[in-house]
């Protein structure tokens, strides 16, 4: 969202008017009466974006959204009530500023949260989850743009003189547009090869050697070229942690793919193999298995239990790793958040 611009209009000399009059003497007052309550929905709205950056709960997302739904319907139903001063045509232009607003939380950010959900199905799936996000911050800005030109326009008409001052409020959003923009881009270059490894993971379950093979190759090879889009992404306030624990990962994925899937998939043949030789064993009548038959069986037992135990301990510490990593690029990226997003 675009860094929104309080313009300070001496609200000092807002007690002159009560909040809740009917009308307004002077334009200065009613133009400070629409401020103020621009003020209000734009803490809201930073409410809102604290939320986004520092919650892991969607519920916690989706309340602040409707509570700043409520602030701006309670602006709007001010406005309407309080009659406008030298016409209609500026409580018009605020009221239709503040509808879209709240259309955008109703519709446009209800959606988002909901794709969300989704989000982490695909690439593609996320990709579009952060466009969406973007579209939406860049239709508040628009709107925003409107309403200080036309805030501008009232006041040049009445012959206001506004001191514009960027509010301390208006610093934080616009910091936080910077930080989740390079936090998106580097969670977007993440996901791209992570999602790989999820079908890799799939693939193991599925006992699927071939779909598993092609998942692994893919893995290696987005995870190599993600090392190297990592060495051109600008950081952050020269902040790398996010880059290093990426790296990491990636690394790791390298490793797993190139070098331990194979003991996986032998272990998986051979696992189909016995279950083939005992299958054939079981459906053969004890009276007619062969010595053949049943030393063959007999070693293959021997030779699973030994794999299985090399089996168990790779996959033990395949876990074991991959999820230390993904924990500290979750600790990371809430750390980077928080770091660099304000809270106050």
């Amino acid at each position: 969202m675009k860094n929104l611009k309080i313009i300070l209009v001496a609200f000092l000399l807002f007690q002159l008017s009560s909040s809740n009059a009917q009308s307004h003497d002077t334009a200065l007052e009613y133009l400070s009466f629409v401020g103020k309550n621009q003020l209000t929905i734009t803490k809201s709205m930073w409410s809102y974006t604290k939320a986004i950056a520092h919650s892991k709960s969607d519920k916690n997302i989706d309340r602040k959204r409707t509570a700043l739904i409520k602030t701006i319907d309670n602006a709007i139903s001010k406005i309407q009530k309080t009659k406008g001063f030298g016409g209609v045509e500026f409580k018009n232009q605020v009221l239709k500023h503040l509808r879209l607003n709240k259309s955008l939380l109703k519709n446009d950010y209800a959606e988002i949260i909901d794709m969300k959900a989704v989000s982490e199905q695909s690439y593609d799936y996320m990709e579009a989850y952060f466009l969406a996000q973007e579209l939406a911050d860049k239709k508040m800005e628009e709107a925003q743009l409107e309403f200080e030109t036309n805030y501008d326009a009232f006041a040049a008409k009445h012959k206001i003189e506004l001191v514009e001052v960027e509010s301390d409020l208006s610093k934080k959003m616009t910091i936080s547009n910077a930080v989740f923009k390079n936090y998106k881009e580097m969670y977007l270059i993440f996901f791209k090869v992570n999602i790989n490894e999820v079908y890799l993971l799939d693939a193991i379950d599925s006992n699927d050697i071939n779909t598993i093979q092609q998942n692994a190759n893919a893995l290696s090879q987005f995870a190599t070229e993600g090392l190297e889009i990592l060495n051109t992404v600008e950081l952050y306030k020269n902040d790398p942690s996010l880059i290093k624990i990426t790296k990491k990962l990636f690394n790791f994925y390298i490793d797993e793919s190139d070098n331990k899937i194979t003991e996986i998939t032998d272990f998986l043949i051979l696992n189909e193999d016995f279950n083939s030789i005992k299958t054939t064993l079981d459906k053969t009548p004890q009276k007619k298995r062969t010595q053949k038959q049943i030393n063959s069986y007999n070693d293959k037992v021997k030779e699973l239990n030994r794999s299985v135990k090399n089996y168990n301990a790779l996959n033990d510490k395949l876990n074991s790793k991959r999820s230390s990593l993904i924990n500290e690029l979750n600790n990371t990226n809430t750390r980077f958040l928080a770091k660099h997003i304000p809270k106050d």
